[in-house]
């Protein structure tokens, strides 16, 4: 496996600490924003937003980010088809990150492939066992 793909797939813990340093350094001015499940509670994504991405959300219905990897507006599914409806947005005390509470339209949220290679339902496919070690929470690569 190629090293992203190892990361965003693998069974090797691989925290990337340096994301924030990352974000910081991508020319926008960005806040986090949280996408969860309107029905299930399940936190799907998380990403960042800007102006410009919070606007085109509530203009469009649709979970939209700000791509600090690529520095452009991402609309969640544009090119997958797997869509985050937007039903409202939730802005927290401090008013520095904001939630996303989403009813997906599509077959899942992730990126990623699970072995029968279906989207995921959602980013967080794995957890860190007593061992700290990663495990699978579908029991599949």
């Amino acid at each position: 496996m190629s090293s992203g793909k190892e990361i965003e797939e693998g069974a090797e813990l691989k925290l990337d600490f340096t994301k924030l340093k990352k974000v910081a350094n991508c020319g926008e001015d960005v806040l986090p924003a949280v996408a969860q499940d309107r029905e299930s509670g399940e936190v799907l994504i998380v990403g960042y937003a800007n102006q410009l991405a919070l606007d085109t959300a509530l203009e469009c219905g649709m979970a939209t980010f700000w791509s600090t990897s690529r520095n452009e507006l991402w609309i969640k599914g544009k090119t997958s088809g797997d869509y985050l409806k937007l039903d409202e947005v939730r802005v927290n005390c401090e008013q520095n990150s904001l939630l996303y509470v989403v009813t997906p339209a599509g077959k899942g949220s992730c990126h990623t492939r699970d072995a029968c290679g279906d989207a995921r339902s959602g980013c967080y496919y794995r957890r860190l066992n007593s061992a700290g070690q990663l495990e699978f929470l579908e029991g599949k690569a």
